[in-house]
């Protein structure tokens, strides 16, 4: 199992600075660029967490890092749903990749040190999309609370 997850990983990270359509890794990089956006507030510590998480999970840097995050943004800017991207991860994430992923959206959340009710929202619709439960969600969301820094200090 392990070998199917690493080479699941190895596949996504192979894929070239140009992205398919329908590639998995720009959906989850468009559902970060989503719970990024969802409270209406960008902070300078949440586009440095993404970059660090699509760096750590998915092994892109430089120019492909760049290059993913925009495509990520473009597919997120063509969606009118989750749908779209959940769809397809589901059908190429098994169940603890499925739960990686939610606690990678939880990471983003809490990279400011804070969490919003719409935050909360669009996870609790990606999770239920992707077939998380309730309870693993909750579980993941601890986990990141208990990782986050303290809260952004307001632009003053």
């Amino acid at each position: 199992m392990f070998e199917r997850i690493q080479n699941f990983f190895n596949n996504l990270t192979a894929s070239p600075a140009a992205f398919a359509p329908g590639d998995p890794l720009v959906a989850v990089a468009a559902l970060c660029i989503q719970v990024m956006e969802a409270d209406g507030t960008v902070s300078d510590s949440e586009k440095e967490r993404l970059r660090t998480l699509l760096r750590e999970h998915y092994g892109r840097d430089g120019a492909s890092l760049e290059a993913l995050i925009e495509a990520g943004r473009e597919a997120g800017n063509e969606a009118v749903d989750y749908y779209r991207f959940t769809a397809d991860l589901k059908r190429h994430l098994d169940d603890d990749q499925r739960l990686e992923l939610i606690g990678i959206l939880w990471d983003i959340v809490y990279a400011d040190g804070v969490r919003n009710e719409l935050e909360d929202h669009v996870i609790w619709r990606i999770a239920d999309l992707l077939g998380v439960s309730g309870t693993d969600r909750v579980a993941l969301r601890q986990r990141a609370a208990a990782r986050a820094p303290e809260p952004d200090a307001p632009d003053g």
